[in-house]
Order: C-alpha cells, then sequence, then structure tokens
C-alpha cells in the first residue's frame, strides 16, 4: 500500500497536496527578499533601486517565461512541465546563498522566478479538469490560500532562522525545501482524473502554435481582465514581497523580529481574504466582489501616504491591503473561461502574463520613487500614492473596457 493510501488520501486530495506544495514554496521565493532587505543591502552593496530590481529579477523570468510555459503546459501538461521547471529553482534556490554581490543576487533571482514559472497557472488548468462550475473557483481559491504558507514562512520565521545561521543559511535551506518539495509533486502530481481519458495534445507546427496564440491574444472580454489583473496582486505583492518590510524600518524603526511580525499578520490575511472571497461573491456576485475589495484596497493604500501615520494605523492598513487582494482569484477563473480547452495553457498564462508584469514593475516604480524623494517618509508616501494611481487606473479599466 503506497504512503499516501495509507494516509487516507485519494486521488483529489493527493493532487491538492502536490499543487499546495508547489505553490507554497513558489510563493516563498518570492517574498523571501522583504523581510531580510536590510540585511542584504548591507552585505551585497544593495541600494533601494537594487533591492527593488531582486524582485523585477524574479518577475520578469516569470514574465518572459509565461508564452513558452503556456505552450508546454498545453503541449506536455502541468506534471512533467512543473517537475522539469523544479531542476532549475533547486539550484537557483542555492545560488542566492551564494552570491558575493548584487548583480550575482539578481541573477539566481531570475533563475528562481524561471523554476516557479509554471507553478500557480498549472494550479487554474488541473482545477478546471478536475472540477466544474463553483467547486473549480473554490478549489482555486483553497490551494492560492493554502499556498500563503510560504508568504507566512518568509515573515518572521525567515527572521528568526536567518538571524540565527544568516540570511545566506535560510536562502540554503530553501533550496532543500525546494528539492523535497519537487519530490512531493512527482510523486503525487497527476494531469487527469481517474478514469478520465489521458489528454492527446494535438499537433501543431510553429506556425499553428503562434497563430493559437495570436487568437488567445485577441480573445473578446479578454482587455478588461487583463486591466485589473496587471496590479490586483502586483499592488499587494509589491507590498507583502518587499516595500513593506523596509518601509517598516525606515519609517518605524522596527528590528528584523518586529518587522516579521507585521509580514506575519500581512500574511494571514491573504490567505484569510481568499477563504472569504467565496462568500463575497455569493452576496455581491462577481464583478461587484471584485470592484468592492479593490476599492478597499485603494483607500487602504491612499490612507498610507498620509503625512505622519503612526505605527498602529500604518500596520493595520498594510494588512487591509493584503486581505481585500483576493479578488484576482476571480479574474484568473473567469479569465479561463474564456478559452477553449485545447488552448487553455496559453490562455491562462497571457492572463498571467499581465499579473507577472505588473508584479516586475511595480517593486521598481516604488524603488524609483524612493531614489527621488529619499528613503524616507516622503518616499514611501510617494510609493503608495505611485500605487493607488495604478490600482485606479486598472480598476477602471475592467469598469469600462468591452465585455465581449
Amino acid at each position: 500500500m503506497s504512503p499516501s493510501a495509507r494516509l487516507g488520501l485519494g486521488p483529489s486530495a493527493r493532487l491538492g497536496v502536490a499543487l499546495a506544495g508547489m505553490t507554497v514554496v513558489s510563493q516563498f521565493h518570492r517574498a523571501a527578499v522583504g523581510v531580510v532587505a536590510p540585511e542584504l543591502a548591507a552585505d551585497l552593496g544593495m541600494g533601494p533601486g537594487a533591492l527593488g530590481a531582486a524582485n523585477t529579477a524574479f518577475f520578469g523570468a516569470l514574465l518572459l517565461a509565461q508564452i513558452p510555459v503556456g505552450v508546454a503546459l498545453d503541449r506536455m501538461g502541468p506534471r512533467r512541465l512543473v517537475l522539469a521547471l523544479t531542476a532549475i529553482a533547486v539550484p537557483a534556490a542555492l545560488l542566492q546563498a551564494l552570491a558575493q554581490d548584487g548583480a550575482q543576487f539578481l541573477a539566481a533571482r531570475f533563475l528562481l522566478g524561471l523554476g516557479c514559472a509554471a507553478s500557480f497557472m498549472s494550479v487554474v488548468v488541473l482545477a478546471g479538469r478536475w472540477h466544474r462550475g463553483p467547486a473549480m473557483t473554490g478549489a482555486v481559491a483553497r490551494i492560492f490560500a493554502w499556498s500563503q504558507l510560504g508568504i507566512l514562512a518568509a515573515g518572521a520565521p525567515l527572521a528568526v532562522v536567518s538571524g540565527v545561521i544568516g540570511w545566506r543559511g535560510a536562502y540554503a535551506a530553501s533550496a532543500g525545501l525546494t528539492l523535497m518539495l519537487g519530490l512531493l509533486w512527482w510523486r503525487f502530481a497527476a494531469d487527469d482524473p481517474p478514469g478520465a481519458a489521458p489528454r492527446m495534445a494535438p499537433r501543431e507546427t510553429l506556425a499553428e502554435v503562434l497563430a493559437g496564440q495570436f487568437q488567445v491574444w485577441v480573445t473578446p472580454g479578454l482587455p478588461r481582465i487583463l486591466a485589473l489583473h496587471t496590479v490586483g496582486y502586483g499592488v499587494m505583492a509589491t507590498l507583502l514581497a518587499l516595500w513593506a518590510g523596509p518601509y517598516l524600518n525606515d519609517v518605524h524603526g522596527l528590528d528584523p523580529a518586529a518587522r516579521g511580525a507585521v509580514l506575519l499578520a500581512m500574511g494571514i490575511a491573504v490567505p484569510a481574504g481568499q477563504l472569504a472571497l467565496p462568500m463575497a461573491e455569493r452576496a455581491l456576485g462577481r464583478e461587484r466582489t471584485v470592484l468592492a475589495m479593490a476599492g478597499v484596497a485603494l483607500v487602504a493604500l491612499l490612507a498610507l501616504a498620509w503625512p505622519g501615520l503612526a505605527l498602529w494605523p500604518a500596520a493595520v492598513l498594510l494588512v487591509a491591503v493584503c486581505f481585500f487582494s483576493a479578488y484576482p482569484i476571480l479574474l484568473v477563473t473567469q479569465g479561463r473561461g474564456l478559452f477553449p480547452e485545447h488552448r487553455v495553457g496559453r490562455g491562462v498564462t497571457t492572463v498571467n502574463l499581465a499579473q507577472v508584469l505588473g508584479s516586475a514593475l511595480l517593486p521598481v516604480l516604488v524603488g524609483v520613487a524612493l531614489d527621488g524623494f529619499g528613503v524616507a517618509e516622503a518616499g514611501y508616501r510617494a510609493g503608495f500614492l505611485l500605487l493607488g494611481g495604478a490600482l485606479a487606473a486598472g480598476m477602471a479599466g475592467y469598469r469600462f473596457l468591452p465585455r465581449g
């Protein structure tokens, strides 16, 4: 009897464990800069712009990988693709620990982004194959909520571990964790539910692959989803994964443990919002839920730019941004429904492309504000206002662009 059978895990549960594991480690790697950013800056000589570029390198790799990942999802299937990319993620995580300067650290972050490029869109593809209707949205929301354990681990736990064995030791340990979860994926993941005929990808020439990608890009109703998805997740990730930690250090003088505690609260707020999402959707409907949650996040960002804001209100507002940034899940499931099954990999990665683009650019935008206004309250206030403006523009696109 297999270990999973002895634990009473059915095929769907095994898949859920595998998906949760890979998305947890992906989230950890995305967020594992902010809480140790001051130490990285000191040891590797990285200023605000370079720290912003550390996350940009990760998300830039995700951005470049999305189109080939979409084709590979349709051709190879999620199981084989994620396993292959994990072989890149493991050494890349180790290279972070070995970096001797900012350039080497940025290179490691770029490779790590490539290694994590298929984790989340595999959830969306497989959820649509294993579940139908509201069950698919619920499955995606649960996996995305579980994935936030990676965000939590990149907060106070990472701060504690790095305090004991240093940030290099903590990053080396993350390489071992990535390897373990890759082996779990190999053991538990499956592309199709039991009894379903294996999917055979249609043979396509390069011209047909490119034509299919073009058909995805011109899908009616897609631009309005991309408008908000470009900034919806990116605003939250910019704060949680990078700039909230330095903000709490530079403006409020918090030490690593205290910074980690606030980041932990922010990380807990993300899955809490995601688990509340189905109830909100039932009460308000999909589009009202999206706009209502985005609107609250926008108000919180603008409030963070208030002059002389005290620590506790600032911490509450940071947590609020994270809680009310759950709505991109609805954008992803709405986007998946626009595409036929044989192009769903290319479709969902196109939707994700917008998210990755925003996540790559928004941290740099805040870094530019800090370079221009100084690493002090004025610089962070400008950064919050820029993030709020980006979110307001995305909301306008979602509300007013053609629905198709």
